[in-house]
């Protein structure tokens, strides 16, 4: 069995525009799982190969997945991509009315084409199931996390913390710069807690097309834009601050998990089952209770260290290894 990994649209906007993000990451982590595996792939389509294995269903790679279907092959698709979370992310979504329902239409047409559809999240599964798609063609599978690239580090810390001119209790996030990941909440929170120093890793992308508030931010906050290590990012806060308010998983979430670090999150569907409040994460369900529970984990030592430790298990029960066996049985039952 060989895979293809086609991947014109992420190399397009990874690579040369350097944009990073959840959906970089995840091909990468497919690499490392086939590599791992020992499952041979390629990224050119014209090689030889049996199973076709797309991450966006962007009109090119679905042409490319109609016509494997047609030659016989089989097709795998990642549904990383939902009308829920365009509508919080995509400009154009608020200005041409109508157009949630055109999208809705073709993600549903664009997921019934491959033999299976892998879903970040059971609550992805969930949204495609309610487009009126098949349960039997939709499976649950993490993105998962590689702790080789994600892990505790004192001397990137230290690094990171120099380069930002940070000191103390830091509290910060990682992410594309828009709306849908809680920018209000974050620069309220900013507000609140002048004392302490916010950061935001991640590209700042224009207004014009995606949605995202003006960046007048309080002194004691830094949005860096791209950074190229995002371990040595992680490792310089001490508290994650993820405000997003829809994910289908959130990469970003493991990744500060395997670093060790208390996960302050918005309470999503996405995350149920995984994430739990007051085990491995604290869940706010409004800027109130965002800003109570960052209180406590400012205050409160202790909880900080519980929570890390407990994020640090999951991500270890998400990691590349783990994940690569269940994997292996899809592969094989494909």
């Amino acid at each position: 069995m060989k895979i293809c990994l086609y991947s014109e649209f992420y190399k397009a906007f990874g690579g040369k525009d350097k944009i990073g993000g959840g959906l970089i990451s995840a091909i990468e982590n497919q690499k490392k799982i086939l590599n791992f595996l020992n499952i041979p792939f390629t990224e050119d389509y014209k090689d030889s190969w049996d199973v076709l294995q797309v991450n966006i269903p962007w009109p090119m790679s679905l042409h490319k997945a109609i016509k494997a279907k047609r030659d016989g092959k089989k097709v795998i698709m990642w549904s990383h991509v939902t009308v829920e979370d365009l509508e919080k992310s995509v400009k154009l979504f608020k200005i041409i009315p109508g157009m949630g329902y055109v999208i809705r239409k073709y993600l549903k047409y664009a997921y019934s084409i491959p033999n299976m559809v892998f879903c970040p999240t059971q609550y992805t599964k969930d949204v495609l199931i309610s487009y009126g798609l098949k349960h039997d063609t939709l499976f649950v599978q993490s993105n998962a996390v590689d702790i080789n690239k994600f892990f505790k580090d004192i001397k990137s810390r230290d690094e990171y913390r120099a380069k930002y001119n940070l000191e103390g209790i830091v509290i910060g996030n990682m992410a594309l710069v828009m709306y849908r990941k809680g920018i209000d909440t974050f620069i309220k929170l900013a507000e609140k807690f002048s004392q302490n120093k916010f950061i935001w890793f991640g590209k700042i992308f224009s207004k014009i097309f995606v949605q995202r508030i003006s960046l007048n931010t309080p002194k004691n906050t830094n949005f860096t834009g791209f950074v190229d290590n995002a371990n040595s990012a992680l490792n310089a806060l001490d508290i994650f601050l993820f405000p997003s308010y829809e994910e289908n998983q959130g990469m970003v979430i493991l990744e500060a998990a395997a670093v060790g670090l208390p996960i302050l999150i918005r309470n999503l569907p996405a995350y149920e089952g995984w994430m739990i409040h007051d085990a491995n994460c604290l869940k706010a369900d409004s800027d109130e209770e965002f800003e109570k529970y960052l209180n406590l984990l400012i205050s409160d030592t202790s909880l900080r260290e519980r929570l890390g430790n407990e994020a640090l298990l999951l991500a270890n029960r998400e990691s590349i290894p783990i994940l690569s066996e269940k994997l292996k049985l899809i592969y094989e039952k494909l």
